[in-house]
C-alpha cells in the first residue's frame, strides 16, 4: 500500500472480485480499504489462497496497464532494504504518477510482458551493493571463458568469433583505451561486463556511451543510461539519435513534465523501445531484456535523490546489475572513491588509456602557487588572477582562441564584509549573509531578501563594505575591463550555454555549466580554488578535482595550444592529480584514507537526525549489530541533532534492517517527533 509508515512496510492480502479479475494483473495500480480509508496500492502477485482467514475485497483497479514490472518490484525491495526505507517510498520514485491522457496516447494493443532478461538471476542473499567479485576467481586471474575480473574480456579472448547474425559495432572511438574494444564485444555478446571508465580530456563521452548502447542493442538487449542534468541529457540524446536512429530510445526526466515523462515510461514498459536515457528519474526505467546500466559522472550530487529513502543513482544501478546479471559502466573524467572500491574489490575492471595517450591528449597545465611561480610573481599567492593566468588568457585571445574561466560562485558579489574590520556583513533581521546584486545595487539578504540600505557593522560601526567572495557576473565585468573589445559570455544557473562558437572570446561559467567550444578552448582558468578546497566536507578534495577535470577536459591538447591554469598550490593532492590527469591515483588515496579513518565507502554509515529525544528513542529500540559504533550527537539544522551509526560493509544489511525495524516501532506507537534516516549520506558533517 502507498502508505509511508514503516510498520506497514509489507504486502497485504485482498480478495479479487470477479468483476475485476481480468484487469487485476500483477503490476497494476489499485485502491483498497485499509483502516476505514480508501488508499492507493500496487498489486504485486495473484495467489489461489491466503493464510489469513478473513479478507476484504479489492475496491478498484485504477488502470489495467501493469506499470510495475516484477524486475523493478524486486529492485525496489532491494533498494528499500539497502537504505532502511519503505517499499512504498521507493515505488513512488520508480513509477511516475499516472497521466490518463498520456496513457491513452500510448499504444497498448500488445500488453506488457515480463520475461526475464537472458542470463538473469534471482537475488541470492549476497550483498547487492557492488562489493562482491562477480564470478571471478579469488586470486583475480582471468576465468576460463576468457573474461577478466569484472567480466570485461581479456585481450587473449579478443579474437573470439561473434555470434551469427549480430551486427558489428565500430570500436574506433574506444581504441584509445586498451580494454575498450573488448568491452564493446562483451556487450554485444550479452556478457555482464563491469567497467569503471576514466575518460580522456577532450573525449566525447556521449558518443562513447552511444557506442556502448549500440553494442548492447546489437546483442538483442536493452540499456539504461543515467546522467546528472538536462544539458548532459540533451547531449546524450543527440548522440544516440545519430547512432541508433530516431525513435529507438526515449528520455525519462522529471523536468520534461508529467505527460511527457509518463508517455516515455509507458513506451519503455510496453516494449516500444529498448533504450532509456535520463536523469536520476530513469534509474528504475522498466526496460525489457536489460543488458546494460550506465552512469556518467557519478560524483555529481544531482545523482543523489533528495526524497526518502534517499537512494543514489549509482548504487541503484549497481544493485540492478547485481540482481539481474547485467553489464554496468561507471564513467567520468574523475573517479570517485566508490568507483575505486569497485575496482579494488574486483567487481569491476578499470578502462583507462595508456599514459602516452593521456600525455598526448592532455592540455599543458600549470599551478600558480608553487615555488617557481612565486619566485617570478610574489603576488601570485594572494592575487585572484595571477600574472600567469592573465598572460595565458591574453596569449589564447591573441591566437583567436576562446578562453574559459571557471568561477565556483554565481551572482555578482555573493558575500560582503566590513571594509574596516573585515567582519562578515549579516542581515540585521535574520542574520543571513548580505550580498550585492550589481555594482550600483544595494546590499540585500540572501536568506530573507530584505534590503540593508543603511548598514552599520555591529563590531566597529563601519559603513563601508568590501567583497569577500566574487561571483561569476562580477568576474565577467572585471575581465571585460581587462580585455577591452573581447566578447564576454556568462553561463550559469540563470542561463546555461550549450556551445560557444570558435574565435576569441571569454566565457565565465560556474561548475557544471561550462559550454563546449568548437575545436576546444585555448585556455582554461580555474579561479578561487580555495572556495572548493576549504569546504567542511568529507568530499571537498574529490569534488574540487571533479569540477576542475570537467572544465579542463574542454581545452585543446597541449600540442594544439591548449593550456590550463589552476590558481592553487601545486603541492596539494587534488592539484597534483589534475596536473597528471590521474584521478585514479587520487581516488585510491582517498579510499585508503577513509579506510584508516572509518568513513564511507570503506564502511557503511547511517545518519539519524531529529529531536534529541526522538533520536535517542529510535536508537534505544534498534537492535544494532554488535560491532556497530554510535557517534555523536552533533548539532544539525533547525535545533535538531544528528547521531551517526557506523558498521563494516559486511554488516550493512543488518544495520539497515535494525534501523528500519526501530522506525517501524516508533510509527506503530504513533510517536510525534519524526526522525530522518539516511544510509551513506553525501554530507556527514
Amino acid at each position: 500500500m502507498d502508505v509511508p509508515l514503516p510498520h506497514l512496510d509489507r504486502p497485504f492480502d485482498y480478495l479479487v472480485p470477479e468483476a475485476l479479475d481480468a484487469d487485476a494483473r500483477p503490476g497494476v495500480r489499485v485502491k483498497v480499504r485499509f483502516a476505514g480509508q480508501l488508499v492507493d496500492g500496487w498489486l504485486l502477485e495473484r495467489a489461489e489462497s491466503s493464510e489469513h482467514p478473513k479478507l476484504a475485497y479489492l475496491e478498484k483497479v485504477v488502470s489495467p496497464v501493469p506499470v510495475l514490472s516484477p524486475e523493478v518490484a524486486r529492485l525496489a525491495r532491494a533498494v528499500a532494504d539497502r537504505y532502511a526505507g519503505s517499499l512504498a517510498d521507493v515505488l513512488r520514485l520508480a513509477v511516475p504518477p499516472r497521466h490518463a491522457r498520456a496513457e491513452k496516447a500510448v499504444t497498448t494493443d500488445t500488453p506488457p510482458t515480463d520475461e526475464p532478461a537472458p542470463g538473469g538471476t534471482e537475488p541470492d542473499g549476497s550483498p547487492a551493493d557492488g562489493t562482491e567479485p562477480d564470478r571471478s576467481p579469488a586470486d583475480g586471474t582471468a576465468p576460463a571463458d576468457g573474461t577478466a575480473p569484472g567480466g570485461v574480456p581479456s585481450e587473449a579472448a579478443d579474437a573470439g568469433a561473434r555470434p551469427g547474425g549480430r551486427a558489428e559495432v565500430d570500436p574506433r572511438g574506444w581504441r584509445d583505451y586498451p580494454a575498450g574494444p573488448a568491452l564493446l564485444r562483451a556487450l554485444t555478446d550479452g556478457r555482464p561486463a563491469r567497467a569503471v571508465w576514466s575518460a580522456l580530456p577532450g573525449e566525447d563521452w556521449a558518443d562513447r556511451y552511444a557506442d556502448a548502447v549500440a553494442a548492447t542493442v546489437a546483442g538483442g538487449r536493452g540499456a539504461v543510461v543515467v546522467v546528472a542534468d538536462a544539458r548532459d541529457l540533451d547531449r546524450l540524446d543527440a548522440a544516440l539519435t545519430a547512432v541508433l536512429g530516431a525513435g529507438r530510445h526515449v528520455r525519462l526526466a522529471a523536468a520534461d513534465g508529467p505527460a511527457r515523462r509518463y508517455r516515455a515510461f509507458l513506451t519503455a514498459r510496453t516494449g516500444g523501445v529498448d533504450v532509456v536515457i535520463g536523469t536520476r528519474a530513469a534509474m528504475f526505467a522498466p526496460v525489457r531484456r536489460l543488458g546494460l546500466v550506465a552512469i556518467w559522472d557519478d560524483g555529481d550530487d544531482l545523482h543523489a535523490e533528495p526524497r526518502a529513502p534517499y537512494p543514489h543513482a549509482r548504487d541503484v544501478l549497481l544493485t540492478r546489475a547485481q540482481l539481474g546479471d547485467i553489464a554496468a559502466v561507471v564513467g567520468g573524467y574523475a573517479r570517485t572513491a566508490e568507483a575505486q572500491l569497485l575496482v579494488e574489490t574486483g567487481w569491476a575492471r578499470e578502462v583507462v588509456a595508456d599514459r602516452a595517450v593521456v600525455r598526448a591528449r592532455t592540455p599543458a597545465m600549470a599551478p600558480t602557487g608553487d615555488d617557481p611561480q612565486l619566485a617570478r610573481d610574489p603576488g601570485a599567492a594572494s592575487a585572484r588572477l595571477p600574472s600567469l593566468a592573465w598572460t595565458t588568457a591574453r596569449d589564447a585571445l591573441r591566437a583567436d582562441l576562446p578562453v574559459l574561466v571557471q568561477v565556483p560562485r554565481r551572482g555578482y558579489v555573493p558575500s560582503v564584509a566590513c571594509a574596516d574590520c573585515r567582519a562578515p556583513a549579516r542581515c540585521p533581521h535574520c542574520a543571513g549573509p548580505l550580498a550585492l546584486p550589481s555594482a550600483q545595487g544595494t546590499p540585500a539578504c540572501r536568506w530573507c531578501g530584505r534590503v540593508a540600505a543603511v548598514y552599520a557593522c555591529p563590531e566597529c560601526g563601519g559603513r563601508r563594505l568590501r567583497a569577500s567572495v566574487t561571483g561569476a557576473r562580477r568576474t565577467a565585468e572585471e575581465l571585460g575591463r581587462a580585455f577591452p573589445g573581447v566578447p564576454v559570455r556568462t553561463s550559469g544557473r540563470e542561463e546555461v550555454l550549450a556551445t560557444v562558437p570558435g574565435g576569441a572570446g571569454l566565457v565565465i561559467a560556474t561548475p557544471g555549466a561550462e559550454p563546449v567550444a568548437e575545436g576546444g578552448y585555448g585556455a582554461v582558468l580555474l579561479l578561487d580554488s580555495w572556495a572548493l578546497l576549504t569546504r567542511a566536507d568529507l568530499r571537498a578534495g574529490e569534488e574540487a578535482l571533479r569540477r576542475w577535470m570537467a572544465a579542463a577536459a574542454l581545452a585543446r591538447p597541449g600540442t594544439a595550444g591548449g593550456r590550463v591554469v589552476v590558481v592553487a598550490d601545486g603541492a596539494l593532492a587534488p592539484v597534483q592529480a589534475l596536473l597528471r590527469w590521474d584521478s585514479a591515483w587520487f581516488a585510491a588515496r582517498e579510499l585508503a584514507e577513509r579506510r584508516e579513518l572509518g568513513f564511507p565507502p570503506a564502511v557503511r554509515m547511517a545518519s539519524v537526525t531529529g529531536a534529541a529525544e526522538a533520536v535517542a528513542d529510535l536508537l534505544a529500540g534498534a537492535r544494532l549489530p554488535g560491532d556497530a559504533e554510535v557517534l555523536g550527537p552533533v548539532p544539525a539544522d533547525e535545533g535538531r541533532e544528528r547521531m551517526l551509526v557506523r558498521v563494516p560493509r559486511s554488516r550493512a544489511a543488518a544495520m539497515a534492517e535494525a534501523l528500519h525495524a526501530a522506525a517501524g516501532q516508533r510509527s506503530a506507537r504513533k510517536a510525534a517527533d519524526p526522525v530522518r534516516l539516511q544510509v551513506d549520506p553525501l554530507t556527514l558533517f
